[in-house]
């Protein structure tokens, strides 16, 4: 079960000065993903040099706020990992990252976060980092960066700070407790190569530890996200289901979103 996280913040580059009333940035011209590196932006060249040090002051900073939460390493949800042959020919992408065998659920430590963190903001992978009921590292488009703590983590924000960021309260959108979590089944037809969803009905009354059990993961997992369902988890979902389950003409998964 996920609860309610007592400070959130989005940490970033840009200047809260320069939003409007509703929140919108309105400077235009400013880089906010790292294929702009080699573009001109305001007259001057966006460079490898100058993205490293954002890229850096980024990572340190997530650091900081995780040491001054007493966290010593978060586990992956939500892995979204669909590396390209042209990505690994990309200037951006490193050998260090070959290191890293992530998978769901996957417990690391801040070493690997840093690579992780890398290979988020350089747009390889994405995911959601968490520690239960305790903090999270959430990134969003434009090179937005969420997190929270029940520690009012003043000396990392002053830290964040000194190196060029801004902080500001703010509820990440990603973040949802358990309270706002609805779980269903989705279906499509197997012949479908676009995949588009035919079919989905709610799952009620089942305890979060019997979806961990089917899907093997840990007990801090908050059961959210995606899971292919196969053919031998047929048993255990038909039982909660109006629609008759039938393998042999749908693709089944399972979806814990808010």
């Amino acid at each position: 079960m996920v609860k309610q996280i007592d400070f959130q913040w989005c940490v970033t580059k840009f200047n809260p000065d320069f939003r409007d009333e509703n929140g919108y940035y309105t400077i235009a011209e400013e880089w906010t993903c790292p294929s702009e590196i080699g573009e001109f932006i305001n007259g001057k060249e966006f460079t490898f040099h100058e993205y490293l040090q954002v890229e850096t002051a980024y990572i340190n900073s997530m650091i900081k706020f995780m040491e001054e939460s007493n966290i010593d390493s978060l586990r992956i949800l939500q892995l979204d990992k669909k590396i390209s042959e042209e990505d690994l020919t990309s200037p951006l992408y490193e050998q260090e990252f070959e290191k890293l065998v992530l998978k769901e659920d996957l417990l690391v430590n801040k070493n690997e976060l840093r690579l992780i963190c890398k290979m988020i903001l350089r747009n390889f992978i994405w995911c959601k980092l968490y520690s239960k009921d305790q903090f999270f590292i959430h990134f969003g488009y434009d090179y937005y960066m969420y997190i929270g703590s029940n520690v009012n983590c003043q000396s990392a924000i002053q830290f964040a700070e000194s190196n060029g960021l801004f902080v500001e309260q703010c509820t990440s959108p990603y973040f949802f407790s358990e309270e706002e979590t609805t779980r269903m089944i989705q279906w499509n037809e197997i012949s479908d190569e676009d995949k588009i969803v035919i079919g989905e009905e709610e799952l009620v009354s089942i305890p979060l530890d019997d979806y961990r059990r089917i899907f093997n993961l840990s007990a801090e997992h908050p059961v959210t996200g995606y899971f292919k369902i196969e053919k031998e988890q047929m048993g255990f979902f038909q039982t909660f289901l109006k629609h008759r389950m039938n393998f042999c003409k749908y693709e089944y998964c399972f979806c814990g979103e808010k």
